[in-house]
């Protein structure tokens, strides 16, 4: 890959160079005698600013030595392991994660409140007394919920058998039912003359606001399932509860509550919903996390994410840049920045440099080796399009395209929606012996990035010429392939997305509907046609036509089964309901967490880990 400006060759170490020359160097307040809840709220506090600060060992050297003995050491301790085997998704890390935290589980639980037999039989009928919490029980029951939360994901990755599901399913149970418990002993409990409410504030209104947040983007169905089992969700709960935790300036979940903020407002929501994040908060959010953290990968990494959304694709990559130069400890999360800058080039159709990055995920990254494989494919094959290469590129794609799918996995036992839908696209590749149309722009809209491409009209108006182009050669060729109709709606669906984005909306219906059209004659992509409803339910949506648009997004979610990548269009579907709704809805906000289980969490019914 060329190196330019915006653009530095990737992967060369020679130009590697660490953002911070001296490493920062923070002081505890003096603490004599054992370990208590004060002293280790102070020592968390400053692991939390070396983390944030890329000290990465230095912060889990302060939680190791008390993991065994202190709650909030083993919580801190065993979420910088869990973030690890994340990252990596390294088999041997992820154990070394299950273990730790199944021991951080067990320390938390030591230190919570053990209800008698009288309180438990009580609970049945009546409230249980949150007051009779000591202020350590408090902490203890947050730490246990969040710990076992930890676990719980960790169960879904690690272990695929139908009973490691159950009990992971159970864990997330037991954790929101803690959630609950540590809602109301916020509220009854009396917290006055406390040291640590802040910080127990903060983990709860982390927790609470990330559970609303989440549960609320699920599509209909599951969520029905989800409120009949006893949880609930809201948006709007989950980025107040978020809000609140950031506010508040001493506790030891600020900075996570800015990142579940910035994580949902600048990627989930272009992913998985038809609007925009709030920009002004987030913007708001990172200054102020970029004035205690310069240099922080984690930071400078949203402030790429949020020049790339606003469409400042050359800014966003030097932020990009900024953030993976800034630290060498964790080199995994130099991926999830090759992976924007992937992005980035695609969006500016730089086919050479994103299939460097892409090439790089193949190499070093171990989340998805079939997704990486196609993506360099593709990207190498839409720059043959430009300008055509050697027989060596041609080689390789060819190479990429066959062994693809031996590279397949399975997450929580069930096969991976896009790995699927690349390993559909490699085998149409080689049955056509060799050719694929615009497979760089339809991962662009599978990825929803045309609400990204078209804060730059140019941009737009880039690929509308190209779509324009391919269209006609379909036009005059002179023997129609076995995948002429799949080709044909492929081409129409991208032409009428980019006629909505370049405010023609007439002519973009036209074309979403020659898509509806070709439905019967399509042999491979039957996506297609339900994203075609899509587009056009979106078309009503935003020309005031309510009903019509809530029709059509019922007739795309509904009308069609067994599809590619189906869930990512019940997401942007139920996204679109749920913006209908709330402008139909002039109703208060409930209070987070509502209808709590009588039962609470009390050690019967939660169990230990080992019980569960």
């Amino acid at each position: 890959m060329a190196a330019t400006d915006s653009q530095p060759a990737a992967g060369d170490d020679d130009e590697f160079q660490d953002a911070v020359e001296e490493q920062a160097v923070f002081t505890l307040p003096e603490h004599h005698g054992p370990m208590t809840l004060e002293r280790s709220l102070d020592e968390c506090r400053l692991a939390v600013r070396y983390f944030f600060n890329n000290q990465f060992d230095e912060a889990r050297e302060i939680m190791r030595p008390w993991r065994d003995s202190s709650m909030y050491h083993a919580m801190g301790y065993g979420t910088m392991l869990y973030l690890q085997a994340i990252m990596t998704f390294d088999p041997r890390d992820i154990e070394v994660a299950v273990d730790v935290l199944r021991s951080s589980v067990e320390v938390c639980n030591r230190f919570r409140r053990k209800s008698t037999l009288g309180e438990t039989v009580s609970k049945i009928v009546k409230k249980p007394d949150y007051g009779l919490y000591t202020e350590e029980e408090a902490h203890a029951e947050l730490c246990y919920a969040k710990c076992l939360l930890l676990r719980a994901v960790l169960n879904f990755v690690e272990d695929e058998t139908l009973i490691s599901l159950v009990k992971g399913g159970l864990k997330v149970k037991t954790c929101y039912t803690c959630y609950r418990d540590c809602w109301q002993m916020l509220k009854h409990r009396d917290w006055t003359g406390s040291k640590t409410k802040q910080h127990f504030e903060g983990g709860v209104r982390l927790g609470v606001g990330t559970f609303n947040l989440m549960i609320s983007q699920l599509p209909a169905k599951i969520l029905k399932l989800l409120e009949f089992v006893g949880f609930t969700g809201n948006k709007d709960i989950g980025l107040r509860e978020l809000e609140t935790g950031f506010s508040l300036t001493e506790s030891i979940h600020r900075s996570l509550c800015s990142l579940v903020l910035l994580g949902y407002h600048l990627v989930a929501t272009y992913f998985m919903s038809n609007s925009e994040g709030d920009l002004v908060a987030s913007e708001r959010i990172l200054s102020e996390q970029l004035v205690t953290y310069p240099n922080g990968a984690f930071f400078l990494f949203f402030a790429g994410r949020l020049e790339l959304v606003r469409g400042h694709f050359e800014r966003s990559a030097q932020l990009y840049r900024e953030s993976w130069q800034s630290q060498r400890c964790w080199t995994q999360f130099h991926h999830v920045c090759f992976w924007e800058l992937f992005w980035n080039n695609v969006f500016l159709s730089q086919w050479e440099e994103a299939a460097e990055f892409a090439g790089l995920l193949l190499r070093e990254s171990r989340w998805s080796r079939t997704i990486y494989s196609y993506l360099r494919a593709a990207s190498l094959l839409m720059l043959a399009e430009q300008s055509p290469g050697e027989d060596s590129q041609r080689q390789e794609i060819n190479t990429l395209m066959n062994t693809l799918p031996d590279f397949k996995q399975r997450i929580a036992g069930k096969s991976v929606p896009a790995e699927k839908f690349v390993i559909r696209k490699s085998r149409r590749y080689l049955a056509q012996g060799g050719r694929l149309l615009m497979p760089g722009y339809e991962l662009l809209y599978l990825w929803n990035g045309f609400k990204i491409l078209r804060k730059r009209r140019h941009l737009v108006e880039d690929v509308f010429s190209e779509v324009e182009h391919e269209l006609a050669a379909l036009d005059n060729k002179a023997a129609a392939s076995e995948f002429a109709a799949d080709e044909r709606a492929l081409l129409l669906l991208l032409r009428g997305v980019c006629l909505v984005h370049l405010s023609s909306p007439l002519q973009a219906e036209e074309a979403l509907l020659a898509v509806t059209r070709l439905q019967s004659q399509l042999r491979d992509d039957h996506y297609l046609v339900p994203f075609a409803w899509l587009e056009l339910g979106l078309l009503a949506l935003q020309a005031g036509r309510t009903e019509d648009a809530v029709k059509i997004l019922e007739h795309a979610k509904s009308g069609y089964k067994g599809y590619n990548m189906i869930n990512r269009l019940h997401f942007r579907v139920h996204a679109a309901m749920g913006a209908i709704a709330a402008s139909k809805s002039g109703s208060a906000t409930p209070d987070p967490l509502t209808a709590p289980d009588e039962n609470g969490c009390d050690d019967a019914a939660a169990g230990t880990d080992d019980d569960l």
